[in-house]
């Protein structure tokens, strides 16, 4: 991949087309909704159906590689196809795979998901720094020469994300404003967005202030899942990300999917999200 960085393209992919990512999730129950079979074919189906539908209209797309994944080979074929049809249309394509490991493993992750020529590679990639931040160097070093991006999972939603996110180190300080910190340092002087980001819920309240994370500092794009249908609105939005909600790309799924399967129906449901979101993070 050749061009600006990732964090610069976002910026600009969200300045024209608003803070929404849409994510593509082809759950079961959503597959069944739009009379879809629950197999590859469901899945192609339903995965270029909302490529159709917001493809160079909002600032980019996730699709969620376990979703594909648990249809084996021929549902991995999928996600091939829809990285490859995402980035003909322009549309940044993170592929949330949430992958973490050490060493040449997670060099073999990297090599998969951020490799110049690698059919699963899109822009950017989610990835797990729960085996110490410093695992995650194989898909820094590459991101970063590719000029593709990672959003770094820092403060989630599910209940359980405390016992890690806010536990302390000895010296008081917590594991997630640790990782928060990491990716302040790598992103440091990069304008107007560093490539790596944080992955941080739309609907975690105060957790950032609680566990001493400062999203300003860290100079890179914030992905919040939890837009629209989880109930994140313009109020919780703030509450969690305050002074840096201007990083913040807003990530909406069942809020979007459950528009479908007609793609005009998608289409403005895509469109009416991104510009609430724009709204609530003014």
């Amino acid at each position: 991949m050749t061009g600006a960085p990732f964090g610069a393209r976002l910026a600009a992919a969200m300045d024209a087309h608003g803070p929404l990512c849409v994510g593509i999730d082809p759950h079961s129950s959503l597959l069944a909704e739009w009379g879809l079979p629950d197999d590859a074919t469901g899945v192609r189906e339903f995965a270029l159906r909302v490529l159709e539908a917001v493809a160079g209209r909002v600032a980019a797309v996730k699709p969620q590689a376990a979703f594909f994944e648990r249809h084996g080979s021929a549902g991995v074929a999928v996600l091939e196809e829809v990285v490859a049809v995402g980035r003909q249309t322009g549309t940044l394509v993170v592929v949330d795979a949430k992958r973490g490991d050490i060493g040449s493993t997670m060099g073999a992750y990297a090599d998969a998901f951020l490799r110049d020529g690698s059919p699963l590679a899109g822009d950017a990639l989610t990835v797990s720094p729960y085996l110490g931040f410093g695992s995650l160097d194989p898909a820094v070093d590459l991101a970063l020469a590719t000029g593709r991006g990672l959003f770094v999972l820092c403060l989630t939603s599910n209940k359980e994300g405390h016992e890690v996110q806010h536990a302390r180190t000895p010296e008081g300080v917590s594991v997630a404003a640790t990782m928060a910190a990491r990716a302040a340092e790598i992103n440091a002087g990069a304008v107007p967005l560093g490539s790596v980001g944080l992955v941080v819920g739309a609907t975690v309240g105060d957790a950032a202030v609680r566990a001493g994370v400062d999203l300003t500092r860290v100079n890179g794009p914030l992905l919040a899942p939890g837009v629209g249908a989880q109930g994140a609105g313009a109020a919780e939005l703030s509450r969690v990300f305050g002074a840096a909600r201007h990083q913040v790309l807003a990530s909406s799924s069942r809020g979007v999917l459950r528009a479908g399967p007609d793609v005009d129906a998608l289409r403005a449901a895509a469109l009416r999200a991104s510009s609430e979101a724009a709204a609530a993070l003014r």
